[in-house]
Protein backbone atom coordinates (compact mmCIF):
# COMPACT_ATOMS: atom_id res chain seq x y z
CA UNK A 1 0.00 0.00 0.00
CA UNK A 2 1.56 3.51 -0.92
CA UNK A 3 1.62 6.25 1.59
CA UNK A 4 -1.07 8.21 -0.62
CA UNK A 5 -3.47 5.35 -0.54
CA UNK A 6 -6.96 6.72 -1.07
CA UNK A 7 -5.69 10.19 -0.75
CA UNK A 8 -7.38 12.66 -3.36
CA UNK A 9 -5.13 15.50 -4.95
CA UNK A 10 -5.24 17.89 -7.04
CA UNK A 11 -2.69 18.94 -9.77
CA UNK A 12 -2.86 22.16 -12.04
CA UNK A 13 -0.58 21.73 -15.22
CA UNK A 14 -1.26 18.47 -14.86
CA UNK A 15 -1.07 18.19 -19.60
CA UNK A 16 2.71 19.63 -19.01
CA UNK A 17 5.90 17.97 -19.02
CA UNK A 18 6.29 18.13 -15.24
CA UNK A 19 2.65 17.85 -14.12
CA UNK A 20 2.22 14.46 -16.01
CA UNK A 21 5.02 13.23 -14.26
CA UNK A 22 3.71 14.34 -10.80
CA UNK A 23 0.44 12.52 -12.13
CA UNK A 24 1.86 9.23 -13.19
CA UNK A 25 3.95 8.85 -9.65
CA UNK A 26 1.40 10.28 -7.84
CA UNK A 27 -1.35 7.11 -9.15
CA UNK A 28 1.61 4.60 -8.51
CA UNK A 29 1.47 5.51 -4.81
CA UNK A 30 -2.27 5.06 -4.56
CA UNK A 31 -3.55 8.43 -4.83
CA UNK A 32 -6.89 9.77 -6.46
CA UNK A 33 -5.49 12.32 -8.71
CA UNK A 34 -7.87 14.92 -10.60
CA UNK A 35 -5.72 16.43 -13.51
CA UNK A 36 -6.42 19.80 -14.21
CA UNK A 37 -5.42 22.02 -17.14
CA UNK A 38 -6.18 23.46 -19.84
CA UNK A 39 -6.08 21.22 -22.33
CA UNK A 40 -6.31 17.83 -20.25
CA UNK A 41 -5.11 15.58 -24.31
CA UNK A 42 -1.57 14.43 -23.05
CA UNK A 43 -3.43 12.62 -20.08
CA UNK A 44 -5.85 10.79 -22.03
CA UNK A 45 -3.30 8.03 -23.10
CA UNK A 46 -3.02 7.26 -18.80
CA UNK A 47 -5.67 4.96 -18.14
CA UNK A 48 -6.11 4.88 -14.65
CA UNK A 49 -8.76 4.15 -12.25
CA UNK A 50 -7.95 6.74 -9.98
CA UNK A 51 -7.70 9.23 -12.26
CA UNK A 52 -9.96 12.01 -13.27
CA UNK A 53 -9.52 14.53 -15.99
CA UNK A 54 -10.83 18.07 -15.80
CA UNK A 55 -10.98 21.41 -18.03
CA UNK A 56 -10.19 24.41 -16.40
CA UNK A 57 -9.05 27.58 -17.35
CA UNK A 58 -6.46 29.27 -14.68
CA UNK A 59 -7.88 32.97 -16.29
CA UNK A 60 -11.39 32.46 -15.55
CA UNK A 61 -12.53 32.58 -11.41
CA UNK A 62 -16.06 30.57 -12.14
CA UNK A 63 -14.14 27.25 -13.94
CA UNK A 64 -11.48 27.49 -10.91
CA UNK A 65 -14.32 27.83 -8.48
CA UNK A 66 -16.28 25.65 -10.12
CA UNK A 67 -14.01 22.60 -10.49
CA UNK A 68 -13.03 22.39 -6.82
CA UNK A 69 -16.66 22.33 -5.89
CA UNK A 70 -16.94 19.37 -8.39
CA UNK A 71 -14.03 17.57 -6.45
CA UNK A 72 -15.24 18.01 -3.48
CA UNK A 73 -19.14 16.91 -4.10
CA UNK A 74 -17.76 13.81 -5.66
CA UNK A 75 -15.22 12.30 -3.33
CA UNK A 76 -16.22 14.46 0.47
CA UNK A 77 -12.86 15.40 0.44
CA UNK A 78 -9.04 17.26 -0.97
CA UNK A 79 -6.52 16.06 0.79
CA UNK A 80 -4.15 17.47 -1.31
CA UNK A 81 -3.38 20.49 -4.00
CA UNK A 82 -0.05 20.71 -6.43
CA UNK A 83 0.07 23.93 -8.20
CA UNK A 84 2.71 23.29 -11.19
CA UNK A 85 0.59 25.24 -13.64
CA UNK A 86 2.85 28.66 -15.07
CA UNK A 87 4.25 30.32 -18.18
CA UNK A 88 7.54 31.47 -18.95
CA UNK A 89 9.01 34.86 -19.65
CA UNK A 90 11.11 35.49 -22.77
CA UNK A 91 14.09 37.44 -21.13
CA UNK A 92 14.01 41.11 -22.30
CA UNK A 93 14.44 44.44 -20.62
CA UNK A 94 11.78 46.05 -18.52
CA UNK A 95 11.12 48.96 -20.89
CA UNK A 96 9.92 46.42 -23.43
CA UNK A 97 7.91 44.49 -21.43
CA UNK A 98 4.28 46.14 -21.82
CA UNK A 99 1.39 45.92 -19.15
CA UNK A 100 -0.73 43.20 -21.01
CA UNK A 101 2.82 41.07 -20.47
CA UNK A 102 2.86 41.44 -17.21
CA UNK A 103 -0.50 41.43 -16.04
CA UNK A 104 -0.91 37.78 -18.12
CA UNK A 105 2.25 36.43 -15.94
CA UNK A 106 1.15 37.98 -12.93
CA UNK A 107 -2.73 36.15 -13.82
CA UNK A 108 -1.35 32.67 -14.21
CA UNK A 109 1.44 32.60 -12.19
CA UNK A 110 0.59 34.16 -8.98
CA UNK A 111 -3.16 35.13 -9.46
CA UNK A 112 -4.64 31.71 -10.17
CA UNK A 113 -2.25 30.28 -7.19
CA UNK A 114 -4.61 32.74 -4.84
CA UNK A 115 -7.50 31.54 -6.47
CA UNK A 116 -6.74 27.51 -6.38
CA UNK A 117 -5.68 28.07 -2.86
CA UNK A 118 -8.72 29.52 -1.76
CA UNK A 119 -10.90 27.22 -2.92
CA UNK A 120 -8.58 24.37 -1.61
CA UNK A 121 -8.31 25.68 1.76
CA UNK A 122 -12.65 26.30 1.61
CA UNK A 123 -12.83 22.51 1.19
CA UNK A 124 -9.90 21.42 3.53
CA UNK A 125 -11.32 23.51 6.32
CA UNK A 126 -14.14 20.90 6.27
CA UNK A 127 -12.20 17.83 7.26
CA UNK A 128 -9.11 19.71 9.39
CA UNK A 129 -6.25 18.52 7.20
CA UNK A 130 -4.31 19.08 3.70
CA UNK A 131 -1.22 19.67 1.92
CA UNK A 132 -1.04 22.04 -0.67
CA UNK A 133 2.72 22.76 -2.65
CA UNK A 134 2.82 25.61 -4.93
CA UNK A 135 5.40 25.29 -7.13
CA UNK A 136 7.39 28.80 -7.76
CA UNK A 137 11.21 28.87 -9.46
CA UNK A 138 14.66 29.18 -8.08
CA UNK A 139 14.96 32.70 -10.19
CA UNK A 140 13.22 33.68 -6.93
CA UNK A 141 16.41 33.17 -5.46
CA UNK A 142 18.84 34.11 -8.17
CA UNK A 143 17.39 36.22 -10.64
CA UNK A 144 18.15 36.31 -14.20
CA UNK A 145 18.59 39.86 -15.80
CA UNK A 146 15.36 39.83 -18.65
CA UNK A 147 13.42 37.80 -16.50
CA UNK A 148 12.01 40.74 -13.78
CA UNK A 149 7.92 39.78 -14.45
CA UNK A 150 8.77 36.32 -14.38
CA UNK A 151 10.57 36.63 -11.30
CA UNK A 152 7.99 38.92 -9.77
CA UNK A 153 5.08 36.52 -10.09
CA UNK A 154 7.27 33.67 -8.35
CA UNK A 155 8.47 36.04 -5.60
CA UNK A 156 4.86 36.59 -5.09
CA UNK A 157 3.82 32.71 -4.71
CA UNK A 158 6.40 31.86 -1.99
CA UNK A 159 5.03 35.39 -0.28
CA UNK A 160 1.80 34.34 -0.73
CA UNK A 161 2.09 30.64 0.76
CA UNK A 162 4.18 31.56 3.74
CA UNK A 163 1.43 33.98 5.17
CA UNK A 164 -1.32 30.85 3.94
CA UNK A 165 0.70 28.83 5.57
CA UNK A 166 0.28 30.65 8.95
CA UNK A 167 -3.14 31.48 8.57
CA UNK A 168 -4.12 27.38 7.95
CA UNK A 169 -1.92 25.97 10.79
CA UNK A 170 -5.03 25.84 13.02
CA UNK A 171 -6.91 23.66 10.61
CA UNK A 172 -3.88 21.22 10.07
CA UNK A 173 -3.15 22.39 6.58
CA UNK A 174 0.56 23.22 5.80
CA UNK A 175 1.21 25.41 2.52
CA UNK A 176 4.81 24.81 1.32
CA UNK A 177 7.03 26.46 -1.57
CA UNK A 178 9.10 23.97 -4.12
CA UNK A 179 11.67 26.02 -6.30
CA UNK A 180 12.75 24.46 -9.43
CA UNK A 181 15.90 24.98 -10.94
CA UNK A 182 16.58 24.81 -15.19
CA UNK A 183 14.57 21.93 -15.44
CA UNK A 184 14.27 19.77 -18.56
CA UNK A 185 11.07 20.38 -19.99
CA UNK A 186 9.56 22.18 -23.08
CA UNK A 187 9.04 25.58 -20.77
CA UNK A 188 12.99 25.94 -20.79
CA UNK A 189 13.20 26.91 -23.89
CA UNK A 190 10.81 29.69 -23.25
CA UNK A 191 13.01 31.86 -21.16
CA UNK A 192 15.52 32.42 -23.75
CA UNK A 193 16.15 35.96 -24.69
CA UNK A 194 14.65 38.36 -27.36
CA UNK A 195 17.33 40.89 -27.15
CA UNK A 196 19.23 41.37 -30.50
CA UNK A 197 22.88 40.29 -30.45
CA UNK A 198 22.30 38.01 -27.08
CA UNK A 199 23.02 34.14 -27.06
CA UNK A 200 20.25 32.50 -26.89
CA UNK A 201 20.21 30.46 -24.13
CA UNK A 202 19.55 26.33 -24.65
CA UNK A 203 20.31 23.19 -22.26
CA UNK A 204 24.07 23.31 -21.54
CA UNK A 205 24.02 26.84 -20.93
CA UNK A 206 21.18 26.00 -18.00
CA UNK A 207 23.10 22.83 -17.25
CA UNK A 208 25.96 24.76 -16.67
CA UNK A 209 24.57 26.80 -14.05
CA UNK A 210 23.81 23.99 -11.85
CA UNK A 211 26.37 22.98 -9.43
CA UNK A 212 25.53 18.89 -9.64
CA UNK A 213 26.18 19.28 -13.47
CA UNK A 214 22.39 18.58 -14.67
CA UNK A 215 18.73 19.67 -16.12
CA UNK A 216 16.51 19.05 -12.77
CA UNK A 217 13.90 16.60 -14.15
CA UNK A 218 10.43 16.16 -14.03
CA UNK A 219 11.25 12.81 -11.72
CA UNK A 220 13.21 15.19 -9.39
CA UNK A 221 10.63 17.21 -8.50
CA UNK A 222 8.44 14.89 -8.26
CA UNK A 223 9.39 12.69 -5.67
CA UNK A 224 9.65 16.04 -3.46
CA UNK A 225 6.00 16.82 -4.48
CA UNK A 226 4.88 13.01 -3.13
CA UNK A 227 7.20 13.11 -0.04
CA UNK A 228 5.25 17.21 0.98
CA UNK A 229 2.18 15.21 0.32
CA UNK A 230 2.54 12.24 2.90
CA UNK A 231 1.98 11.91 6.85
CA UNK A 232 5.81 11.91 6.76
CA UNK A 233 6.06 15.40 5.92
CA UNK A 234 3.39 16.53 8.69
CA UNK A 235 5.26 18.58 10.39
CA UNK A 236 6.75 20.96 7.37
CA UNK A 237 4.47 23.93 6.53
CA UNK A 238 5.66 27.39 5.32
CA UNK A 239 9.07 26.20 3.88
CA UNK A 240 10.56 26.99 0.63
CA UNK A 241 12.33 23.89 -0.46
CA UNK A 242 14.89 24.11 -3.58
CA UNK A 243 15.18 21.46 -5.75
CA UNK A 244 17.44 22.67 -7.86
CA UNK A 245 20.70 21.19 -7.74
CA UNK A 246 22.67 23.52 -5.38
CA UNK A 247 21.74 26.47 -8.38
CA UNK A 248 20.29 28.59 -5.56
CA UNK A 249 23.76 28.96 -3.41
Amino acid sequence: MGKLEAKVIAVTGAGGGMGKVVVENLLADGAIVIGLDINTDSLVSMEHENLRTKTMDLLEESSITESFKDIYEEFNRLDGLVNIAGIAQAGKPITEVNLSEWQKLMDINATSVFLTNREAVRYMKETQNGSIINVGSVSVTRPRPGLQSYVASKGAVEAFSKALALETAPFNIRVNVLHPGPADTQMLGQFSSQETGEVTLNKDVFAESVPLGRLISPADISSTVLHLLTDGAQIITGAVIHVDGGRSI
